[in-house]
């Protein structure tokens, strides 16, 4: 990759500008209305989830909100 970019003086050619038709940030940023509650987990289940999350690099917080979401989508497809 040493190969270097030769650069000429040659004309472009016409130029149209094309209107932006990609979403802005904040309409990509998909997300759920989320309600804060406060739960009492085993030990066990929190050390398993913080392990787990640190192998998958995440926040054993979401991976537990991701756990229960898909839980609720299974059960209400019933």
């Amino acid at each position: 990759m040493n190969k270097q970019i030769q650069y000429t003086d040659e004309p472009i050619g016409d130029i149209k500008v094309i209107a932006d038709f990609l979403s802005s940030p904040k309409e990509l940023a998909l997300k759920n209305k989320n309600t804060k509650v406060t739960i009492s987990l085993s030990s066990e289940s929190v050390e398993y989830f913080k392990s787990a999350a640190k192998e998958n690099h995440m926040q054993y917080q979401k991976m537990i909100r991701q756990l229960l979401d898909e839980y609720v989508s299974h059960q209400k497809g019933r």
